[in-house]
């Protein structure tokens, strides 16, 4: 009886647990205040050994960006060497390396190294680059060139990209939360792989024809449901605006059909043909070339005669409305005075 008074209460906490949770066993170090989906810093202390191996990274340059990579230079050296990373600029080449350095304790800075360079090379200032080197901020080039042939169209449409003095860009920035840059045929951009995503899909509809405005007014949608708590996990489908693609019907050219003729069309006449006709064909060179001249001499009479008439209109004074004179009131009241 003993034994199953003892062995009752163990049954019941056993009970009393769900089946998930059946034989887990409680850690006392672990709370429910602790975040584990937080990204904690990579320090020296989590790896004090160097690396075996060297890695590198290089990028060519645009000659414009000569002078500015030159000024911005020790920055970028002063930047990445606290990091353990190596820099070197190549003038004569147009090239940027980075490179790993005994110093060099994370892994991963030497992609965002490179980033540092690419982003360099695609027009973005300094200071803004620089962010790249943060954890949580990625960056993303988008190649657009090769999505539309035609030169003026695509230029059309990079800069319906911007808007009028950058305030789609503008707009398209502050509700990503990301750093857009349009530059050439690539359009950079920086913030968190989700305001990426959507830069992406927003440069890439803009070029095949899908105008950015109805993609900000779905995110100011989606910001603004967002921010209610009953509708975090339901779908906004009904909210969202359902946009139809609207083909505009232009009028199609009528062809007229030719009658069906069995014969061939007549024979266009030869230029002897003609100077045969004209009389011209059995005249002497001598009598041509004074023919010729005298041709040349009506169209340069006929030319200077019109140059004349235009520059005689800028002496021809304007048409002015003579004012109708008015009867004074005066000589109608006499008039009826009389009568």
């Amino acid at each position: 009886m003993a034994e199953e008074n003892n062995a009752s209460p163990s049954s019941d906490t056993i009970s009393s647990k769900p089946k998930s949770k059946k034989y887990r066993k409680e850690k006392p170090w672990d709370n429910e205040d602790i975040d584990h989906w937080k990204i904690e810093p990579f320090t020296r202390e989590d790896n004090p050994l160097s690396f075996t191996e060297e890695s590198s990274f290089a990028t060519l340059f645009p000659k414009y960006r000569e002078n500015y990579l030159k000024e911005i230079w020790p920055h970028v050296t002063k930047a990445l060497e606290n990091l353990g990373i190596g820099c070197l600029l190549d003038l004569v080449e147009g090239s940027m390396t980075v490179k790993t350095t005994r110093k060099t304790f994370d892994p991963y800075i030497i992609l965002k190294a490179r980033d540092l360079i690419k982003l360099l090379a695609r027009s973005v200032p300094f200071p803004q680059a620089v962010k790249i080197l943060d954890d949580g901020v990625s960056c993303d080039i988008i190649k657009i060139g090769n999505i539309i042939r035609n030169k003026e169209r695509f230029v059309k449409r990079r800069q319906r990209l911007i808007g009028p003095n950058g305030s789609t860009l503008k707009a398209i920035e502050l509700l990503t939360q990301c750093y857009v840059m349009v530059q050439g045929n690539t359009v950079s951009s920086m913030g968190s792989y989700k305001g990426l995503k959507e830069v992406r899909k927003i440069v890439i509809d803009c070029l095949k024809n899908v105008h950015p405005i109805y993609h900000i007014k779905e995110l100011m949608i989606k910001r603004e449901l967002s921010k209610d708590p009953k509708l975090k996990n339901e779908s906004w489908d009904r909210f969202l605006p359902h946009f139809k693609k609207q083909n505009v019907k232009r009028p199609k050219k009528q062809i007229k059909k030719k009658e069906y003729t069995p014969f061939p069309p007549p024979q266009t006449p030869r230029k002897i043909d003609l100077q045969l006709e004209s009389g011209e064909y059995f005249l002497k060179p001598k009598e041509k070339a004074a023919r010729e001249l005298e041709k040349k001499k009506e169209k340069r009479n006929e030319n200077t005669l019109k140059r004349k008439a235009e520059r005689e209109k800028a002496f021809i004074p304007p048409v002015e409305d003579v004012p109708k004179k008015k009867k004074r009131k005066a000589k109608a009241e006499s008039s009826q005075s009389l009568e």
